[in-house]
Formats: structure tokens, C-alpha cells, sequence
């Protein structure tokens, strides 16, 4: 490999490693070389398990460590903005919600916050900040160890503390999501909270952009068999499309 194409490989890591997400334009635009030439770099270093390729880019890839939070709110912004706006839509006045720890799930919040008759039972201080002011919105705060990484109280009182309620929804992420339905995540506090929340509620709603497809992570949360709707931007792939649809998950794409 000549030393230009690796210099830009290291380029293209550092951007990636900053920003969580990297897209075919903006790189081609920054370095200086064709959407092509770009391409051929994504799946290069994609097949040495540096990067993870989705639609028009790729994300940085990690079978153990997720990334930074700030840099995941970076990832896939627009996609989840309109995964958010679709799984509130779902969600009538005067229900009863769990919402996880997730950037993804903070997007739903934003799209609730002007309902009415909600109470919402989170884990995820980011999204008591979008919700505590809103009049019509009761908010109650789970109890527990508070990670400084990305403000979710977790752990076993965490865990009880959830298990006292049953709730209407419950509206989680995933981290990675395998082809043959199996939800991970990479901490397992993380994912006994998303088990707890999934087992206490009447309807589990799926929220995850198509980033997260095929991304290895060692913790399982579940299955896709244990949700009622899967909400993405695209499902791309026909075998978990197909687990959906024999599990009798509903599947909505936002992307169309």
C-alpha cells in the first residue's frame, strides 16, 4: 500500500475516532480525492475491522468499548431525530413510559415534549432535562449509581427501583443488533436496566438507526422477538427483516 493511501487512512481513523461518523462527501471534500477513491478506502479499512461501512460512510468499530457519548450523538444525527419523531408518534396522551439510556431514545423525549398526560420513567438524566419543565409531562427520576460518562443511573437499585412499576411503553435502544435478532450492548449495568425495563412493560418499542446492524458488542440484552415495533432509518438486511416478521415484530423504516 503506497504511503499517500495510508496517510489518508490514518486521516480518515482520526476523523472517525472524533466524530464517531464519517460520510463519502465531506471526506472526498476534506482530502481532496474523488467519492471513489473514498469508497475504496471505507471498505478497506473496513475489512480490516477498523471502521464498520453503513449507507453514504461508515462509524468506528469496537467490540468492546463503545464510543464516547458525545461523539454517538454525532452518529447518524438526522436519522435519529426522524427515529424519534416516528416512535412518538406511536405513543397517545396519557400513557405510561419507560425511556432507556441512549441518544437515540433522548431524541423521543425531544419529539414528547410537547404532549400531554405523559408520565415517563427514565434512567437517562439527559432526558429528564428535555422533559422536567414541560407542565403536562410527570416525570419520575430512577434511582442509582449515576455514570459520569453518559448521566444513566445504574446498577441492582436501579434495577428494583424499575421493577416497581408497569408501564404502557417502554422505549429502548441497542447498541448492535446481530442479523439473527439478538439485541447487545457493552455494559452489562446497562443491560440488566434494559431487561428490567423491557420485562415491565405492556409494549417495547425499538428504537436504533441501521448504524447499528452487524456492530459487534459482548453484552445481550434480549431479542427482537421480546419488541413490539422496531423503529430505524432502513433495514437493509432480508434475515432480520425476516425474524421481525416471525416474531410479529412491526417494523418502521423512516427512510422510506
Amino acid at each position: 500500500m503506497s504511503a499517500p493511501v495510508l496517510r489518508r487512512h490514518k486521516e480518515i481513523l482520526e476523523i472517525a475516532r472524533r466524530t464517531g461518523r464519517v460520510t463519502v462527501e465531506a471526506l472526498a471534500e476534506r482530502l481532496g480525492v474523488t467519492p471513489q477513491t473514498i469508497r475504496k478506502d471505507l471498505n478497506d479499512l473496513s475489512a480490516n475491522s477498523l471502521l464498520s461501512r453503513v449507507h453514504g460512510g461508515a462509524v468506528i468499530t469496537s467490540g468492546i468499548d463503545n464510543l464516547a457519548y458525545e461523539a454517538r450523538r454525532e452518529v447518524a444525527r438526522e436519522e435519529k431525530r426522524a427515529i424519534g419523531e416516528a416512535v412518538a408518534a406511536l405513543i397517545p396522551d396519557n400513557a405510561s413510559i419507560f425511556i432507556n439510556i441512549g441518544t437515540t431514545t433522548e431524541e423521543v423525549a425531544r419529539a414528547l415534549a410537547a404532549r400531554r398526560g405523559l408520565l415517563v420513567i427514565t434512567n437517562n438524566l439527559n432526558v429528564v432535562d428535555l422533559l422536567y419543565r414541560q407542565p403536562e409531562i410527570e416525570v419520575i427520576v430512577v434511582g442509582g449509581r449515576v455514570r459520569a460518562v453518559d448521566r444513566a443511573a445504574v446498577g441492582a437499585f436501579a434495577v428494583d427501583f424499575i421493577r416497581s412499576f408497569k408501564v404502557d411503553f417502554a422505549v429502548i435502544g441497542a447498541s448492535a443488533i446481530d442479523e439473527d435478532g439478538t439485541l447487545l450492548d457493552f455494559d452489562m449495568n446497562e443491560v440488566q436496566v434494559s431487561q428490567a425495563i423491557i420485562q415491565n412493560a405492556r409494549q417495547v418499542v425499538l428504537a436504533a438507526d441501521s448504524s447499528k446492524l452487524g456492530r459487534p458488542a459482548p453484552v445481550r440484552i434480549g431479542h427482537i422477538g421480546e419488541v413490539s415495533v422496531f423503529v430505524t432509518d432502513k433495514l437493509a438486511s432480508p434475515t432480520l427483516l425476516s425474524v421481525c416478521e416471525s416474531h410479529e415484530v412491526r417494523v418502521v423504516q423512516t427512510g422510506g
